[in-house]
């Protein structure tokens, strides 16, 4: 099973570029050369590859669903678990 999570292309270098996930979740490095994206795009991402570009509403909506989905989850077991779908780590 594939499991992406959305966020927002901020800046691009070459193949790569920084994508926000929100609440100050930023990573560089996130492979872009698999798809067309360019900066304000929105893309979903996997162990640090952007798989598609999806629309800024059903972005919003994939990070409502997850939200609601971990809600009861630690701080730190939202953050491992997030770690793992997007690849890198803080």
């Amino acid at each position: 099973m594939c499991v992406a999570f959305p966020g927002k292309v901020v800046e691009i270098t070459g193949d790569f570029g920084k994508v926000d996930f929100g609440n100050g979740t930023v990573r560089d490095n996130i492979l872009l050369s698999l798809v067309n994206a360019k900066v304000g795009d929105y893309v979903l991402v996997h162990a640090g590859y952007a798989i598609q570009v999806v629309d800024e509403e059903e972005a919003v909506r994939t990070v409502e669903i997850w939200n609601e989905m971990t809600k009861d989850l630690p701080q730190e077991k939202k953050r491992q678990d997030f770690n793992e779908i997007v690849g890198g780590g803080e």
